[in-house]
């Protein structure tokens, strides 16, 4: 959900418009220690076609001529088929640390929102130039980033082709590159122009994940194929999503050939989440939840219940990326943005028109609800291993949630290899990097998998 780490790239700044030069860039880390510290003291074209292939034959686009300003421009309807390539464009990925060869693409393809409906998601497709000589076809990790904020200008597309904000996983789109696999990384839905991003919201972000792979072998020139082995990877935020990816894909995404998923600092409980954020230093992270489920939710109410510093934020939130959004919102609590200074348990307590709580909206979100093995007759039948992780100094996520979303994968009888790191939220995802690209390796040659529950 929340910060993590700058990688090595995302120290380093590329020449455009109104960019600040190399030695006077300052790294996410001190600048978020910064804001922090601030923020306690002051205590509060072409046109490419559309297509129409079925979600398990993504057919390829005719050529990915589309301009960077239609890779963010929604269609007027998303095909109802997901993994359809809707529009791509060849780019660079200087924020990709390692001079990697490698050819890459900008995305838009075709989704499915929490209600099942068609919505259009951008992304990045990237291939090693190095022949693949593993077995079968080139394996694909698809990979969700964590928290980049709400602003447009955040989505990690953008960020990894060099409009640079405040990115900091450009080193782990290299692992897998270097280990040879593609990657298909997700922006996550809300990141086209004029739309928010369903920050949180489970059904949403799982489906993007598994959508992004489907589309993949459809970028025209990728080389990949529709039978590919799938990693899905992501940490934090994108924790949270890979692990509902993994939830969804046997039911959504039957036939990817999703081999395991790595899922580190995970919000598996957003009510304990929240209450452990709430009126703390990362509070932004609250408020950027609120405002997500409440785009992906529009039946329950919201906007009707802010006063006029509710009204700001929100306003202030959807312009933030993630430094600003720490710094903005930090030590504030949820009942200072509205009318009657409702408590968390008030908002849960509210209905919306469909008859649904707040709460229940929450707690739908949950992980490790209904999981069970294949054949198990389970809600949510993962065939497939998991390695999940966190770190010992967590200071962000409560680890009672991280720990009880372990323990529920273990007592379904879903594999876990699970591991601890001596770091804190922002150093854990760099310490597992490595673990996480050689579990896929493994899975990728179909060893036995570690168990450790």
């Amino acid at each position: 959900m929340p910060y993590r780490r700058c990688s090595r790239a995302s120290r380093r700044s590329h020449p455009r418009q109104g960019a600040v030069s190399v030695k006077h860039r300052t790294p996410l880390r001190k600048r978020l220690t910064v804001g922090l510290a601030a923020a306690a003291l002051l205590g509060a074209g072409l046109s490419v076609p559309a297509l129409t292939a079925g979600a398990d034959e993504p057919r390829a686009a005719a050529s990915c001529g589309a301009t960077d300003a239609q890779i963010y421009t929604p269609p007027g309807s998303a095909p109802a088929s997901p993994g359809t390539v809707i529009a791509c464009r060849e780019t660079k990925l200087p924020e990709v640390p390692g001079n990697i060869p490698m050819k890459a693409w900008k995305v838009q393809y075709s989704s499915s929102d929490n209600q099942g409906k068609p919505v259009a998601v951008s992304g990045t497709v990237a291939v090693p130039e190095k022949t693949w000589t593993g077995g079968g076809p080139r394996p694909v990790i698809a990979f969700n980033p964590g928290t980049l904020g709400l602003g447009p200008q955040c989505a990690f597309s953008k960020q990894l082709a060099g409009a640079y904000q405040d990115m900091y996983e450009g080193d782990n789109i290299a692992a897998a590159l270097k280990a040879g696999y593609a990657v298909a990384a997700t922006d996550g839905a809300g990141y086209l122009n004029g739309q928010t991003h369903p920050y949180v919201s489970g059904l949403d972000a799982g489906h993007a994940l598994l959508d992004i792979a489907r589309a993949a072998p459809g970028v025209p020139g990728s080389g990949l194929g529709k039978d590919a082995q799938v990693g899905l990877w992501g940490y934090s935020e994108g924790g949270q999503a890979s692990l509902w990816a993994a939830q969804l894909a046997g039911k959504y995404a039957p036939e990817l050939k999703v081999a395991g998923v790595a899922s580190g600092g995970v919000p598996g409980d957003l009510k304990v989440v929240a209450k452990g954020l709430n009126g703390g230093p990362f509070a932004g992270f609250a408020a950027d939840a609120v405002i997500g489920l409440a785009a992906s939710h529009p039946a329950m109410p919201f906007d009707e219940l802010m006063n006029d510093q509710g009204k700001e934020a929100i306003k202030k939130a959807k312009s933030l990326c993630l430094a600003g959004t720490i710094a903005q919102f930090a030590f504030n609590k949820i009942d200072n943005f509205t009318k009657d200074k409702l408590t968390l348990d008030q908002l849960y307590a509210l209905k919306g028109t469909d008859g649904k709580t707040w709460g229940q909206v929450v707690d739908e979100q949950k992980l490790g609800v209904g999981i069970g093995p294949a054949g198990s007759g389970a809600t949510h039948r993962i065939a497939f291993p998991t390695f999940q992780y966190r770190g010992l100094l967590e200071e962000v996520i409560p680890i009672e949630t991280e720990d009880a979303t372990r323990q529920a994968y273990c007592k379904a009888g879903i594999p876990v290899k699970w591991k601890t790191y001596a770091g804190e939220h922002l150093t854990t995802d760099n310490m597992a990097s490595g673990d996480a690209v050689a579990f896929f390796g493994s899975r990728f040659q179909g060893k036995q998998p570690e168990n450790n529950c």
